[in-house]
């Protein structure tokens, strides 16, 4: 009987763990209200570093935002300490996107991370009073509001037998504010696993295995004045974010003259309905993403991405695939990670030129090395 291979046998168990939490939800689909791109928010990416090389850090994620990307992946971690902060400004500054993760090995098997998201509009006018009663506008009738995503995720990870698996496991506690008029309040779980022998890298990410739940509260007496007749006054409501699956791999090559190439490609499978993507069912759609980065003497980074292949619309009405695609740079040195990245935000339309790059910045530190680690990050 043929023996099979260590990375074999991972693709084996990654896939089969995949399979197992999938067939564990299908009560998730019998939910009445469960719009496509919910918790959209939670999406966007985290780090510069992953944002440059086409959000492909399943497999990769070695530092603190392996909370958000895949939990099993804190085990990867090789300070004592690390921290990620990360800014960007989306729609030319209107929309605040903001970053922050922490974490820590509590020993040689385990860790812990916690990460915290916002992204919010501010200082929004209301000026649904701004015409007052005796038909003149009135300027200080204008009031302001903000609307906000925020989360918080909590993260623990350990490792398993086999030389270089981990699992892990990330809470999500959710918080959706619009104004005085309504807010949700939601709880969901995700869980993973990564698998690191030599230069290959192999993780699986379910996020929202158990279906998230948003309980919106909306303040429906603020709508009732000023509706339209016959338009519905919004109500309570609870909505239902569909589990969706990361398959990620990498390998890490070495180069002459102390360079190294590190090529990593991830596929998507989301579950809320027959997306635009490059493999499109009723059930299931498939996002393919790749990414690469080219480092010298393990201080100095260059990368690259492309994913989110959709068909767009010619001028001559024939559809045409268009990707989104990301550069990015890094350096790091004596524990601190500086990284940049420059993505478009979504896929534009052909001939469209009004979307600009969106900047996005991140910094890491990693402080001391972790006990039992060969790897020292000072």
């Amino acid at each position: 009987m043929l023996q099979l291979s260590a990375s074999y046998r991972c693709w084996v168990l990654l896939l089969g763990v995949g399979a197992a939490l999938g067939l564990a939800t299908p009560a998730a689909h019998a939910q009445t209200y469960t719009p496509k791109y919910s918790n959209e928010f939670l999406n966007l990416g985290a780090g510069a570093r992953s944002l440059g090389m086409g959000k492909t850090q399943v497999s990769l994620a070695n530092d603190a935002t392996a909370g958000y990307w895949n939990p099993a992946a804190l085990t990867s971690i090789t300070a004592k300490y690390d921290g990620v902060l990360m800014h960007s400004e989306l729609f030319s500054g209107v929309v605040k996107n903001d970053y922050a993760a922490f974490a820590m090995p509590l020993d040689d098997k385990s860790a812990i991370g916690v990460t915290v998201l916002r992204l919010g509009v501010d200082n929004i006018a209301d000026t649904r009073s701004l015409i007052n009663e005796y038909g003149y506008i009135d300027y200080g009738k204008i009031s302001y509001f903000s609307v906000a995503d925020y989360a918080l995720l909590l993260s623990y990870a350990r490792k398993l037998g086999p030389e270089g698996l981990s699992v892990g496991a990330t809470g999500k506690l959710i918080y959706r504010n619009v104004g005085s008029y309504a807010n949700a309040y939601g709880f969901g779980v995700d869980v993973g696993v990564q698998y690191n022998r030599g230069g290959l890298r192999l993780g699986l990410s379910a996020r929202d295995i158990t279906t998230t739940f948003n309980a919106w509260s909306i303040e429906a007496d603020k709508f009732a004045n000023t509706t339209f007749p016959g338009e519905r006054v919004p109500s309570n409501t609870t909505e239902v974010t569909l589990p969706h699956f990361i398959l990620g791999a990498g390998y890490q090559v070495k180069l002459p003259a102390q360079f190294t190439a590190l090529v990593a490609v991830d596929a998507e499978a989301t579950t809320d309905g027959q997306r635009n993507t490059l493999i499109s069912a009723k059930s299931v759609s498939v996002d393919p993403r790749v990414g690469v980065e080219i480092g010298y003497r393990n201080m100095v980074f260059l990368r690259g991405g492309a994913g989110n292949y959709q068909r767009i619309s010619t001028f001559a009405y024939d559809l045409e695939w268009k990707g989104q695609y990301s550069l990015g740079a890094g350096v790091a040195f004596s524990g601190l990670r500086v990284d940049l990245a420059l993505s478009r935000l979504a896929v534009e339309k052909l001939g469209a030129t009004s979307q600009t790059n969106s900047l996005i910045v991140s910094l890491g530190y990693g402080l001391g090395s972790r006990a039992g680690s060969v790897l020292n990050t000072n």
